[in-house]
């Protein structure tokens, strides 16, 4: 045998005696030790792929998960440096599950957006806030990412004239009913006001419009909501008045007889939020980008959304922040 046959073999020796002594040594007490940690994975990894089975009751504990499901990626974050803290193996080996079920779920919204394939247009959804002190700046701002759309709720009587005059030279054409408002390069036409109001809700509140936008690839519907509030309690999420609201305005959109709708508000939750799946069921979500819009100091979730039908919303962002609690969003929605 040569003098480097002979090294490479003392060499592979050498390893395969380390190999069994780390065996012996810890190896196999690896796969002992860490098995909290092990369940720990495997329950976060049955409520990713199950989640729609925890039930809603009592205080909306399914919608509540599934606002925050995205954030469960900090969890598996967690996990594994505990597991590699405690260096377990069979915790490590159960940490597969949560991250195949995570990266199902969230995985291709961290993909690059495509190319636009056909005619779009590009649209922007953003609360303005009643409390906003700076409404020129917020519409100066919003023109600046040069969208066809600008899709805005909570506005006040007294902010409105100055929404109107700083977007006029860029959008000719818009639109107003209550509180919600539409600003468009397109020309508008058939504004109506959408009836979203829950029946326990008994001051005046007007929070829906829906216009005509003339294209060059014809007429769509456009859609402005603001569906109510939720509140977090100790007893869980009160969301009833909001998943009223999203149910008529899932009506609405299912008798809209123009084919294609965009739909842009804040509906005060998550695309994957149960309680928003009589209007989301009928339409399509963002393809990529978390966008996280609520609230603008910490977000935490995106519940301003730009949803549509027979129409493809691409990869979905934030813009810079605003005088408002919400960060406004853009995204590009080709139609066709």
């Amino acid at each position: 045998m040569s003098e480097r046959g002979s090294g490479a073999t003392a060499a592979v020796e050498a390893a395969t005696s380390r190999a069994a002594r780390w065996w012996s040594a810890g190896g196999r007490a690896s796969w002992a030790r860490g098995r909290a940690l092990a369940a720990s994975a495997v329950l976060t990894a049955v409520l990713l792929a199950f989640h729609r089975l925890v039930p809603d009751t009592p205080g909306h504990l399914g919608s509540l998960l599934e606002s925050f499901l995205p954030w469960s990626g900090l969890v598996i974050t967690v996990l594994f440096g505990l597991a590699l803290l405690r260096r377990s193996g069979v915790a490590l080996v159960a940490l597969l599950l949560p991250v195949a079920a995570w990266t199902h779920l969230f995985g291709g919204l961290l993909l690059s957006g495509t190319k636009p394939g056909g005619p779009g247009l590009v649209v922007v959804q953003h609360n303005v806030s009643d409390e906003n002190t700076d409404p020129a700046g917020t519409a100066r701002s919003l023109a600046e990412a040069g969208p066809d759309l600008i899709g805005l709720e909570e506005l006040l009587p007294a902010a409105l004239p100055v929404y109107e005059r700083t977007l006029a030279a860029r959008y000719p054409y818009h639109a107003v009913v209550g509180s919600v408002g539409l600003w468009s390069k397109l020309p508008l036409s058939d504004v109506q006001k959408l009836d979203i109001k829950p029946a326990g809700i008994t001051e005046p509140w007007s929070r829906g419009l829906r216009a005509v936008a003339h294209t060059r690839h014809g007429e769509i519907a456009v859609y402005v909501a603001h569906l109510p509030s939720v509140r977090l309690h100790a007893t869980g999420l009160a969301s009833s008045w909001r998943d009223e609201s999203a149910r008529l305005l899932g009506e609405a959109v299912a008798a809209e007889e123009l084919r294609t709708v965009i739909l842009l508000g804040d509906l005060n939750s998550t695309a994957d939020d149960r309680g928003l799946a009589p209007l989301t069921s009928r339409m399509n979500v963002p393809a990529r980008g978390f966008a996280f819009s609520f609230p603008a100091v910490f977000p935490v979730a995106r519940i301003d959304q730009v949803l549509a039908r027979t129409a493809t919303v691409g990869r979905i962002r934030t813009l810079h922040p605003t005088g408002s609690d919400h960060l406004p969003v853009v995204a590009r929605v080709t139609l066709g």
